[in-house]
């Protein structure tokens, strides 16, 4: 049993403040519009641009490395929730998203 939230892609708000934690190339690939991208390794030196006072909705590839993140947000005192499935399920559910290469969005 976690002790961190987990929700499924269809109880995301169409409003939530989305961190996706893949790499670039993943999110370069295709991402949740309007997602904030900090890959993993990266969010310690960059908790700054998170707002504490927002629910974060956090995502990666499959839901591994977003569990991770949350763990550690949690432990910073951020609201932050891991979107099982992750982009995989995202993009399964025809979530909306776009790419940074002018290309049809993919997940990678």
């Amino acid at each position: 049993m976690s002790d961190y939230e987990t929700v499924p892609v269809g109880d995301v708000p169409a409003d939530a403040k989305i961190l996706d934690v893949r790499e670039d190339y993943e999110w370069v690939a295709g991402h949740a519009e309007g997602a904030l991208h900090i890959p993993l390794d990266q969010i310690p030196g960059r908790l700054d641009e998170l707002d504490p006072d927002d629910d974060l909705y956090v995502i990666c590839r499959t839901g591994g490395r977003s569990y991770r993140a949350v763990q550690w947000l949690v432990g910073q005192g951020y609201t932050a929730t891991n979107i099982a499935g992750g982009m995989d399920m995202w993009f399964e559910s025809g979530r909306p998203m776009v790419s940074e290469n002018g290309l049809k969005p993919v997940v990678l």
